[in-house]
């Protein structure tokens, strides 16, 4: 039977071929192109390799709290076993907020791994090995609230490196080589920002009274009789 207006050489060639794929239904998800599936693939898997790296070390990385995509990563119990190769992995991770290196054998070379840690808010480097070379890292870390510099080589030049850090709550440089000139300079463009700088050894403890002379006392005491 002939259809009218159509042969079956047109519904032929409009019918689709056997095994061609469907088109995609109206509204459906797309999936992710391969290239940004192997993208954030290899970030995990960069970030894994640097956990276990570290923990092999000795550090620890850990979360701030629950919820919190913040990290916590520490050396502090290793003491000078670590050193720059050991905390090169932390360049890997993100959201790292709070870095313990207090103690450490790290240098102003190993401080480099620092450098792009944009979110970190508190930085322990008390008694390691930096100078004022190694302050030129912490330039970018805008959201640094606490740096503990106590009991290394940092001086007043390290103190420049340290002006534009304008969250900068906290600085401790207890038995630095840092001056009153140092913390004064840094206080002007900082001006929000405490600075400990420890005991002064120089000033002397006041003066004991004098002791009394006991014939003065004597004769103080028989004129009230």
């Amino acid at each position: 039977m002939k259809l009218p207006g159509f042969s079956l050489a047109s519904l032929q060639a409009a019918a689709p071929a056997k095994g061609a794929a469907k088109p995609p239904a109206k509204g459906a998800a797309k999936a992710p192109a391969k290239g940004a599936q192997a993208k954030g693939g290899a970030g995990q898997d960069a970030e894994s390799k640097a956990v276990a790296a570290i923990e092999k070390a000795g550090g620890s990385v850990r979360p701030l709290a629950q919820n919190d995509e913040r990290k916590e990563v520490s050396f502090y119990l290793q003491g000078a076993a670590i050193k720059d190769e050991h905390i090169a992995p932390v360049a890997a991770l993100k959201n790292v907020a709070y870095l313990h290196l207090g103690k450490t054998s790290v240098t102003d070379a190993g401080l480099s791994a620092v450098k792009g840690l944009t979110d970190l808010v508190q930085l322990h480097l008390e008694g390691t090995k930096i100078t004022d070379k190694g302050l030129v890292n912490l330039k970018g870390l805008t959201k640094l609230e606490y740096l503990n510099l106590y009991n290394t080589e940092v001086s007043d030049a390290g103190l420049a490196n340290l002006t534009g850090l304008a969250n900068l709550k906290s600085l401790y440089v207890w038995q630095t080589k840092v001056t009153d000139d140092g913390i004064k300079k840094l206080k002007q463009s900082l001006p929000k920002v405490e600075v400990v700088k420890g005991w002064d050894m120089d000033v002397k403890p006041p003066a004991a009274p004098p002791k009394a002379d006991p014939k003065e006392e004597k004769k103080k005491a028989e004129e009230k009789k």
